[in-house]
């Protein structure tokens, strides 16, 4: 795979395609692949402060997260989440890729803010890779083992 160019922007920035696509990514991924019912249209992603990251290889999106803002899920911390990469893409090192990218992201547009996440159980050992400490016992989410994770970003 070629090297990936990735498109931040806000919802009122992204095309009706990209809508379509992010939205189909999340559906196939969550829902489909992972039976796991649950209301994806939470109105976070029109939140004017919401980022949403992605990548295309040619007209497929392969990747994709949306990182909220303080309050919108927890008070004290901004958060990524809906994180998802394309099947036939797995494996190829785009999970990493998107973190980073997420992470840098983070810093440039909420420097130095805290982030948690909600974290399937058995991804705690990927997220470790990204500096996320595990700082809750495992719960259910939408039927699905989770974990609470943080990430301290470091001063410049």
């Amino acid at each position: 795979m070629s090297a990936v160019q990735w498109k931040l922007c806000k919802f009122s920035d992204l095309t009706i395609n990209e809508l379509y696509d992010v939205l189909k990514l999340r559906i196939d991924v969550f829902v489909v692949e992972q039976t796991c019912y649950y209301p994806d249209l939470d109105d976070h992603d029109r939140h004017p402060d919401t980022l949403h990251l992605f990548s295309y290889h040619g007209s497929e999106l392969v990747a994709y997260l949306r990182i909220l803002p303080k309050s919108l899920t927890y008070d004290d911390f901004i958060s990524i989440g809906r994180v998802a990469i394309a099947d036939k893409f797995r494996g190829k090192g785009l999970a990493h890729e998107i973190m980073k990218e997420a992470l840098a992201a983070c810093q440039r547009c909420f420097p130095e803010q805290p982030i948690k996440i909600s974290a399937q159980a058995h991804l705690a050992k990927f997220y470790n890779q990204h500096s996320f400490v595990q700082v809750t016992d495992e719960y259910l989410e939408d039927g699905i083992p989770h974990i609470g994770m943080c990430y301290q970003p470091t001063s410049s």
